[in-house]
């Protein structure tokens, strides 16, 4: 058996808590208190008291569970690894034992100490009594620190220092309880290394109480044994962090055919459920009679017991897990939902309501929908792509967490988002559920919530470094690519840097696009070709002010760059008409700052040295006819900042309208609210947010809001290159799907000043979308359609196009 050591030593005691640094002040601050002493710090005879303390109980705790432990078990003794205790120590009376001497006595010395080590009784199974023998030492120490806390310097009847308050006199620990476990006693000595750092585990309570007969009674056991459980959750520490075995599976998975599945074969498989609207004929074929309530039911009655049952629950995760139940159960229920009540649902199933459940999914967790590729796994790739029940997926939705909408790096819990979206690309755009692929790449997590979390269901270390992940990342596309020939990757939710790294680095290489980058712009210009339209602000006197210079932020700014270079204006010309600011202010080449690569396309040089600071400076500055937030900070566009966009656009002229796009996802993170919007600029706003707001009635005015949701434009983009088979997506079929949903508006949508379509039509400007994207891949030359499809489209135009891309898309029916 390996050396024991107790979980908590006095030192950790003294060195993690509020008196720490004035004993280092102590200890580091020499006194010549004699010639003998001369060079020794002033306290040198109580640290080495301490220290002698420490290792008296770390050999005794040795001695009881080592030779205990092993004479029950094998008859034998283990060699202790402390001091050396001679044979009669061991079998001396328990009644012998007397208290330590005092520390602080001008008789005390190291020889008193040890004398008084060797009348212990031996051996001692209860931790609690060394707890309180090293008690006995320690308070004297805490008295010389700060005698004005005791009621006397050397009273040992005084206040108590402790971790904080507890409930009982007796202080254990699973060692304690449990002297014999193996498994404790290597749970205390990992702990002893890395649980109990100074400063950071454990703390000095201010409350104080007189504890004469135990001076360890105010120890609290939930803080000691709450740290012990973190220590014992980093299961990787100390493993060799650069090797990755394969795994070789010796059989492949046998399914069963739709065809050949009888009783619960088909009532267990959600794709093939109907619930209870099989036909006589079905349940008689199927062997379903019995099974089943007896009852047939359209599909009417089904969605309708569901939105009841939906409706009564109390909140949005409830209505999220409910939704996530019938999914489960039965695929063409959850779609048939979510199509017909596309406005009502699609807040539950993505934004605002995935955050949350982002948040919570390793507690919220029940059964597995996507694949998990952890970083330890690197070389079995293409053995979990295969593992996927659905073959040949034609979607496929990846992420490694790293910056979950405003959330930030939520690790493996991210895995929420390619979930949540794979769902809107069935419902917008008609993709078949089962050519639906959820991906979640595990490199680990910054976010120290999670890694304390004991149910968090991700690799439990820190994240791997970039150029690592990169690595990780070819070897993902590579597999993906080679497993799944004809599948469309997109990016989702990874940290600025690396998603703009990912989309240069295999947008020519592999069907590819990043939906935060390319989706958001293209959303975001079909709301801005609709909002300048309607601003009365002429295109050459248009000026824009971004909040936010991330991936979403400088993405969105290039698709708007694209829509003026197609209306004349040369590319720089263009880009003069962009000011960025993030968190240090107005982006600049000489801000004196590193900036990060994608920034550096905006960055102004025409400042002449002066540096915009807040974003009223830069309104004061520009003088901007639109302001765009994708900050996730709620509250960013205050009420003199949104005034001053309304200033600065009246100051052109009469009828002029500003544009205000707070498109931070979730609510909580919108840059201000609908109603904020219309208040603030008496009405005149053309307004569009990232997540859902209510219409707002005002002096008799009901104003409606348009949400820039990207649900718009990635179902269509996806659709459109998977029907096309392009080989890529080129920027022209992102900035097509922009023009394309800018026109898919109707005639009532227009008078009622929309610039997005109804979210209830959202699956009619799929279509269009998608076919608009096809006819771009065509032009491109990256279409692998047959010749001769193309030419009976050219000949016979849209109405063709579209019958068949209808007779391609998912149309629950049941």
């Amino acid at each position: 058996m390996g050396k024991n050591r107790l979980p908590v030593s006095p030192w950790t005691v003294l060195m993690s808590g509020a008196t720490a640094p004035r004993l280092q002040n102590v200890l580091s601050r020499p006194v010549l208190s004699s010639k003998r002493d001369a060079g020794r710090t002033s306290s040198h005879h109580l640290l080495k008291s301490l220290l002698l303390a420490s290792r008296f109980a770390a050999s005794t705790l040795v001695a009881t569970t080592s030779s205990a432990g092993a004479s029950r078990s094998t008859g034998t003794s283990s060699p202790d690894p402390g001091p050396t205790i001679n044979k009669s120590q061991t079998n001396r009376n328990p009644s012998t034992y007397t208290s330590p001497p005092n520390s602080l006595s001008r008789t005390f010395s190291a020889s008193n100490l040890l004398a008084w080590y060797r009348t212990l009784p031996s051996p001692y199974f209860n931790l609690s009594g060394h707890l309180d023998d090293l008690s006995s030492l320690i308070r004297p120490f805490l008295a010389f620190l700060d005698p004005s806390s005791l009621s006397s310097p050397y009273s040992m009847a005084s206040t108590s220092y402790a971790f904080s308050t507890s409930s009982g006199s007796d202080f254990s620990t699973p060692r304690s309880s449990s002297p014999h476990s193996s498994a404790s006693v290597a749970s205390a000595r990992s702990s002893h290394s890395s649980t109990f750092s100074a400063g950071k585990r454990l703390s000095m309570s201010s409350v104080r109480r007189t504890s004469a007969s135990n001076p360890m009674s105010s120890v609290d056991l939930s803080t000691i044994e709450e740290a012990l459980k973190m220590a014992n959750l980093d299961t990787l520490k100390g493993y060799c962090q650069k090797t990755y075995g394969e795994v070789h599976q010796e059989t492949t998975t046998e399914y069963i055919s739709q065809e050949e599945a009888r009783g619960y074969q088909v009532l267990n498989q959600p794709h093939w459920n109907k619930g209870t609207s099989f036909t006589p004929e079905e349940r008689v074929a199927k062997n379903l009679t019995g099974l089943i309530p007896h009852v047939m039911e359209d599909s009417e009655k089904q969605v309708e017991r569901a939105l009841k049952m939906i409706r009564t629950r109390q909140t949005d995760i409830d209505r999220y897990l409910y939704l996530s139940t019938i999914k489960s159960q039965n695929v063409d229920l959850f779609y048939r939902l979510l199509m017909d009540h596309a406005k009502e649902m699609m807040p539950l199933v993505y934004t605002p309501t995935i955050g949350d459940v982002c948040l919570q999914y390793s507690t919220l967790y029940t059964r597995p929908e996507a694949l998990y590729i952890s970083i330890k796994q690197r070389k079995s790739i293409r053995t979990i792509l295969r593992n996927w029940p659905y073959p040949q997926p034609e979607i496929c939705v990846v992420t490694d967490g790293s910056r979950i909408l405003g959330l930030g790096d939520l690790g493996v819990n991210g895995v929420g988002i390619p979930i949540g979206k794979l769902a809107l690309y069935t419902a917008a755009a008609g993709i078949h559920p089962d050519k639906t692929l959820p991906i979640v790449l595990d490199c680990g997590t910054a976010n120290e919530t999670n890694l304390k979390d004991p149910l968090y269901l991700g690799l439990r270390q820190k994240r791997i470094p970039v150029a690592e992940q990169q690595e990780f990342m070819d070897e993902f596309m590579e597999a993906a690519a080679e497993v799944f020939p004809d599948m469309v990757v997109q990016f989702e939710d990874f940290e600025s840097e690396k998603a703009f790294n990912y989309l240069d680095r295999y947008r020519d290489q592999y069907k590819c696009f990043n939906d935060d980058i390319q989706g958001t712009g293209a959303v975001v210009l079909a709301g801005y070709i609709g909002a300048v339209n309607l601003s009365n602000v002429p295109i050459e006197e248009q000026r824009l002010v971004f909040m936010g210079a991330g991936s979403a932020g400088v993405g969105v700014a290039k698709q708007l760059v694209e829509y003026y270079t197609k209306r004349g204006l040369s590319e720089q010309q263009a880009k003069d008409k962009f000011w960025l600011v993030d968190t240090k202010g107005l982006v600049t080449k000489d801000r004196g700052d590193k900036l990060a690569e994608h920034k550096k396309y905006f960055a102004r040089t025409d400042n002449n040295g002066h540096q915009f600071r807040t974003l009223e400076e830069v309104i004061e500055y520009v003088k901007p006819s639109a302001l765009v937030g994708l900050t996730a900070t709620h509250g960013v566009f205050t009420e003199s900042v949104v005034r001053a966009l309304k200033a600065s656009v009246d100051a052109g002229g009469l009828g002029r309208r500003p544009i205000l796009f707070p498109l931070s996802n979730p609510l909580t993170k919108a840059e201000c609210t609908f109603k904020e919007a219309i208040d603030w600029t008496d009405g005149t706003v053309l307004f569009a947010s990232g997540s859902p707001f209510s219409s707002y009635t005002t002096n008799g005015v009901t104003y409606h809001p348009n949400q820039g949701n990207n649900v718009y434009v990635f179902p269509g983009i996806g659709l459109g290159a998977i029907l096309a088979k392009a080989t890529r997506v080129t920027d022209d079929m992102i900035y097509t799907s922009a023009a394309a949903l800018a026109n898919s508006l109707n005639a009532d949508e227009v008078k009622q000043g929309l610039i997005y379509p109804r979210i209830d039509r959202v699956r009619e400007a799929s279509v269009i979308v998608a076919r608009e994207v096809m006819k771009s891949a065509r032009r491109e030359g990256v279409s692998t359609l047959p010749e001769e499809q193309w030419l009976e489209w050219e000949e016979w135009g849209d109405v063709d196009l579209e019958r068949y891309i209808k007779q391609h898309i998912y149309d629950p029916k049941f």
